[in-house]
Parts: C-alpha cells; structure tokens; sequence
C-alpha cells in the first residue's frame, strides 16, 4: 500500500486523510479460503476454534458486515491522539463509526450534513455557531454537551496533535449552554473555509473520560500516546467487539442516540475488517464473497461482474468510481526551458492522457478537462465552465509542435529542440519507486514528449529520496496530488497548495505546498481572498480568474482523476448499497464514512 501524497503543515489533517485512503497497485497475493454466505464465519485469526457463544471472533455472517483496504497491519492503538490509530479510529474513511464529528460531508454535494451538530452559522464575519443534538449520548449513558465540544477542540491547541493547525484559523471557541458553540475566527487570519472544515473532521472525544487520562499522564503528550484505548467510549452507532492481529471488529450499540436522527439502527450488527496482507489476497476474498465492501485498488473491476460475481461500482459504467484527486506534475520554474509557458503548455498537448487512464488505473480516470475543480458537482460549480474553455487544453500533438515552432524553439540534429539556446531536455521526470500506477504514467508522459522534440527521461527513487527533492526544489518535473479529499475547503485548498507562493521556502530550503516555486501576486491575492468571500457570484468569478491563471501559466498538469477511495460493493450477503441514480442521495464513502454512513441504513440480507 502506497501514499501518494505529502504533508504540508497548514493543513496537516486534510492529508493525514489522504494517507489512510491512497493506495496503489502492484502487490502480490496469497491464497485465502472460501467462506459461504449467511452462515457463521470465523474471519482468520488463530487460536482455537469453538463456537460463536464462547469466541468472540466469530460472528454470524448474515449480521456482519466485512470490509477491507482500510487497515495494513496489526492495530496497534485506537487512540486518536497517537497520530495513527487503527480502523475504526483512523482519520478520513471511517469517522462516524465510533467517534462522531459535529457535521458529514457528503461526496456528491460537497454539503455538510448535520451529525451531532443540528446546523451552523456565521452570527458575523468572525463567529461560527454550531448548534448541537440535545439527545446526543456517549456510549457509556453520559450526554454529549458542548464542554466535549470545546474539550476536543482545545486538546488541539495544547497538544501538537492531528487538529492543531485548525488554531492557525481558530481564536477562540467557547460553549453557549449545554448545546451550543461559538468558534472564533483568528481576526488575523479569518479562513471561514478551513474552520468549516473542522467541523467536519475532527471526531469528538468525551471530556470526562480523556480530562482523566490527561491528568494520569499528567499533560505529557508521549504518555497520553501510550494509552492503547481499546474499548473507546463514542457516540457513534458502533463499539469495540474484539481485534486481534488479523481483524477488528466492532459491534452494534443498541442503545445508539441517533436512533432520533435515522430513524432506526444500522442493519449490520457487527461490521469487521480483516486485515490482509496485500490487495490482490483482499480482491481474492472480496470476489468470492467474503468481503462485502472494498477500499481497494482492483484492476479492471469490471472482470468481476462479467465473471458473474455480484460485484458493484458507484457509478454504472466508466470510470466507475466518483473522482476525489488529480495526481499531477509539477514544474521546477528555476529551470531553463521548463521556465516557459509555451513550453509546459506544449508537453501538456502532448500528454496521451486516455492511455493514462486505461494502463495505469484500469481506466478509472474520465477524460482530462483541465480545471483547478475536479469535474464533479460539487467542485465544478464554482468556475464558468465557458469562461475557461478556450484555454483548456487537449491531447494535439500536431498543435504542440506548432505551438513550439512559432516560439522558435527549433530541432536540433536528434530530434531535440532547442530554444533561445537552450536545449529542451534532458528533463527528469520523477515520483517514488513502486507506485507503479503513477510510474505507468511518468513512462507515458515521456514517451509523447519525444513526439514534440522534448527530451524527458524517468527518475524513480525511493520515498523519502523523492520527499526530499519535492519539498527542497532538487527536481526538474515531479509528481504529488495536490491536497484532495472531500470537504469545504475544496477547491481553494488544492489551489493554495499549487499556487500559493507567499511563505514558501526558496529552492534548496523546505517548502510543504507550491513545490516548484511558482509566484503570481494576482493569484496569491485571490487565493487569500476566497476563504473571506461568501457571495456566491463573488466566489464563481474568483475561481474562475485564479483557473484562468493557471490554465495560463500551467504550474502544473494534472494526469488523472483518481477515487478519494475505491468503494466496490458485493452484494452476495448484503444488498441495496446506494449507485448512481438511485434517488438516495447516499455518497460512495465505503458506508462508514461522512454521510456515506447512511449506507448502513439502507443495506438488506
């Protein structure tokens, strides 16, 4: 399992996200046995078997529902502040199961939807109110007031832990009675974006449970870290059942608050993820039927159903899944050559992205429209589509090498341009090696740049020789997805981490957003504006200038559009999960996470 992603430190939680969730192919498979539906299962784990009463392993099949990519490796902890609990803890692709946060977001609409938050509001430019459910409870029978709120929050300000950058935006937040919080903008820093999205990603901890393991460690950090918290108390419809280095599993709280908010309970009574030891063994057993949905990259998903194998994508047909990132590449602006415009626009022309798509993920990627904003309801909305059309470009290999003519960039004897003296090449291309879709895709890029007479060759070293090459500028084209993921802030946060020039480092020192050095006064101005504006207009023409910028300027190319994560279904035991078109409103958030939780309330034996 491989993280396409780096941190950066403004938004830290937005990309610890996408490091529970990124994956990639190319791993190998054990076998795993067969087990049949609806009857009782024992998921692998060792020990002695015996029966269902006396082994908490053992569930009934027709109650459990089975999940995997999710968690590679023995769970260590379930404690939020470690900095890398395990399934269900983790951020980003199960955070309403145990531990709830205030608001979800939903994939599609890019809405937030109330939780243990019943609405929110800005009472001034300064000041978001956050109104809570009055009948939300900890498990353990305790209520859910607004001091947990203002706990959870301000354990990110004493603690450098996963929501402490949120404070960079936050002054202050506060309880107004037992069901109300006001959140406080940094009057020096007012990004309303940012403070939205902390109301939908920081999970909820009970004050009167952590106060007490705070005290015991007596506020150190690496103490509360040591605590394993393996029977956590939350206020999702979920509790601990029994994990062991094979499988987690948790069970149905029967006595779950948000009966009052769906209606009714969720239909798995236990839901366990089996950890396997690559993708190909979780394929193995997810075609087979013994895992019911997937957060796994499957190549060529739809052998599945030819197969006959009650297997299941969001969407119908291609690309199958609903887009969440744009793995790209950046350019050096120090570089000779690469320093042109005209130049990046030509190896953009160049770029054959359909075959991208088809040999490095299966054809997941729907056909490349140039944008800040993925090509989805939600993100799309906020620029003029026309407006930006004539500078969007296509696959024209035949326009590029026009394009690069009329600049005088002239072919040399071997084929190579040269312009202005320069020669066009040879440039390296790079990402880690072993992420072998993106390595699929940096092979491409440079064999269609020959067809344009500029010469790129692939550099592929391992992770943290490219981290370090990314972050210090010590590259002349590299790979990395801008921040991604589903929340408010998008699309302001992934321009900001490609065109946001203020604060970043120069080349040779470390920079965590706006790797290859690109600067526009214009674009910075707009960039800081947008998390100030809330007219609706307003917005629309600021996004669609700041796209105009880099559709004009071409800091970087995105290659593909790529799944948040990859939620495949099979409905040999549980049916009725939400697909396209199907009037339910219901994300494809592998039902566990955001509003995909709703999921759970709709699926059937």
């Amino acid at each position: 399992m491989k993280v396409h992603m780096i941190v950066r430190p403004m938004l830290m939680l937005l990309l610890v996200v996408s490091f529970m969730v990124a994956g990639c192919q190319g791993v190998t498979p054990p076998p795993t046995g067969e087990s049949p539906p609806n009857q009782e299962v024992t998921a692998p784990g060792g020990g002695e078997e015996t029966s269902p009463q006396e082994d908490p392993r053992a569930t009934p099949r027709n109650e459990t529902l089975y999940v995997n990519g999710l968690q590679w490796g023995a769970p260590t902890n379930f404690n939020l502040l470690s900095g890398n609990p395990a399934f269900p803890i983790n951020y980003g692709n199960s955070r309403e199961l145990i531990y709830e946060t205030l608001f979800m977001v939903n994939q599609l609409t890019g809405e937030l939807e109330p939780l243990l938050g019943t609405k929110y509001e800005w009472t001034d430019d300064l000041t978001l109110r956050v109104e809570l459910h009055p009948e939300a409870k900890w498990s353990d029978g305790q209520p859910f007031t607004s001091d947990d709120v203002v706990y959870t929050y301000k354990l990110g300000q004493r603690y450098d832990i996963n929501w402490s950058n949120f404070w960079t935006y936050i002054e202050e937040v506060s309880a107004d009675g037992e069901h109300a919080v006001d959140i406080m903008l940094n009057k020096d820093n007012p990004n309303k974006l940012t403070v939205l999205d902390s109301i939908e990603l920081i999970p909820m901890l009970p004050k009167h449970v952590w106060e007490e393991i705070e005290q015991q460690a007596g506020g150190d950090l690496a103490t509360i870290r040591k605590e394993i918290n393996d029977d956590p108390i939350g206020t999702g419809p979920y509790k601990m059942y029994y994990y062991n280095d094979q499988k987690i599993t948790i069970v149905r709280d029967d006595n779950y608050w948000g009966q009052v908010l769906f209606g009714k309970l969720p239909a798995p009574k236990y839901i366990t993820h089996v950890i396997y030891k690559d993708n190909a063994a979780g394929d193995l057993a997810f075609k087979s039927g013994q895992v019911d949905v997937s957060q796994q990259f499957i190549p060529q998903v739809w052998k599945m159903w030819e197969d006959g194998a009650p297997v299941k994508t969001y969407l119908k047909e291609e690309p199958y899944y609903v887009p969440g990132s744009m793995p790209s590449i950046f350019f050096n602006m120090s570089k000779e050559g690469l320093d042109n415009p005209d130049v990046r626009r030509a190896i953009a022309m160049s770029i054959d992205y359909g075959k991208i798509s088809e040999l490095a993920i299966s054809g997941y990627s729907a056909p490349m429209q140039p944008s800040l904003t993925l090509n989805t309801d939600a993100e799309s909305k906020y620029v003029d589509q026309a407006a930006i059309k004539p500078l969007q470009w296509t696959t024209d290999v035949e326009a590029a090498n026009a394009l690069l003519d009329s600049i005088g960039a002239a072919r040399g004897k071997d084929g190579i341009r040269v312009l202005n003296g320069v020669r066009l090449g040879p440039y390296e291309i790079e990402c880690p090696y072993g992420w072998s879709d993106w390595n699929a895709a940096l092979e491409i890029v440079a064999q269609n740049a020959k067809a344009i007479g500029v010469e790129i060759r692939t550099k592929f070293p391992e992770a943290p020789v490219w981290t370090n090459n990314l972050q210090t500028g010590k590259f002349d084209i590299i790979m990395n997805t801008p921040a991604g993921g589903v929340s408010p802030s998008q699309p302001w946060n992934r321009a900001q981490t490609i065109m946001y020039s203020k604060g970043v480092a120069p080349i040779g020192e470390m920079a965590f957003w706006n790797w290859g050095r690109y600067q526009n006064d214009r674009a910075d101005a707009i960039i800081e504006k947008i998390p100030t504006v809330t007219d609706e207009a307003e917005l629309k023409a600021l996004y669609t200038e700041l796209t105009q910028i880099w559709l004009n300027d071409i800091p970087s190319i995105p290659l593909m559009y790529r799944p948040w994560v990859f939620d495949t279904v099979n409905e040999t035991v549980w049916k009725g999960f939400p697909q396209e078109g199907d009037g339910s409103n219901i994300p494809p958030q592998i039902s566990m996470d955001g509003a995909g939780i709703k999921a759970l309330y709709q699926i059937h034996n």
